[in-house]
Formats: structure tokens, sequence, C-alpha cells
């Protein structure tokens, strides 16, 4: 039962009111292969199509993550959830000087393919939220 709930809560934390749940049925055999392959010891996981990829939302030691793979089984990037006080201190006085007026609910950090890392703010204001990456120096990145 907990397991259940824990895998519901991260279908909702890691994809957000723009991705479409899929059924494992639904998710192309390829992009299946390469979350096998990348993450083996993984035995459940959820899935989302979301602006025309594939995410896969996964718990693996403990870390809520998720991995994007594209329809051709590429793995675009991964992604583990974190605490905002584990964002690297030049992201936190950035947050700090430049977003005052908003609350972090939720940071991440990613790793594209090609091995570069971001930092994901996701920041709360009247009641909306919206993504913010950020590079280890605390500079905006583009996604």
């Amino acid at each position: 039962m907990k397991k259940t709930f824990l895998m519901a809560g991260l279908a909702l934390l890691a994809f957000g009111a723009q991705a479409q749940m899929l059924k494992a049925a639904q998710v192309p055999a390829v992009v299946k292969a390469t979350f096998k392959t990348q993450y083996p010891t993984v035995t459940s996981n959820t899935w989302a199509k979301e602006h025309g990829n594939y995410e896969a939302g996964f718990t693996l030691k403990g870390a809520t993550m998720s991995a994007l793979i594209n329809p051709a089984g590429e793995l675009v990037e991964k992604e583990t959830d974190m605490a905002a006080t584990k964002l690297p201190a030049a992201v936190r006085a950035t947050l700090a000087r430049d977003y005052k007026a908003y609350k972090v609910t939720e940071a991440a950090t990613i790793v594209s393919a090609a091995g570069v890392t971001t930092y994901e703010a996701e920041l709360s204001k009247a009641g909306k939220k919206h993504d913010v990456l950020f590079n280890a120096d605390g500079t905006l990145a583009k996604k």
C-alpha cells in the first residue's frame, strides 16, 4: 500500500499538469528497452508522454527520479528530486536575491545525455507555479 501511494505521489510530482499519463502498453518497446538498460534494478515505474518524449517516473535507492527518453529510444535526460536546501550555494543565493517573493516548492538535479548538469527550482507565487533552470554557478540555464 505504501509503495502504491509513493508511486502515485511520484507521478504527480514528476509529471505535472502538462504530461499525459500512459499505460506501459502505450509506450514503444524501444523506449522501455532503453529504460530497462539504464535502470535494470527498477521493478516499478510510471509512464507519461511529455512534449513528444516518454518520461518514466520511479524510485531508486530512496530517491525520486525520472528519465526522459525520446521516441527513438535515446535517453534525453535524467532528473533526481532533492530538497531545496541541497541546491548549490550559488543557486540558493540567486533564488534569495532574484526570487524573494517566490517560494521554492520543489528542486531537482537534471543531467542531460551529454552529461551537462543543471538544477531546477519550482517556484510558487500566488498559487501559480513555474520552473527555473540554473547552472551550478547560479546563472540561468536554457533547457
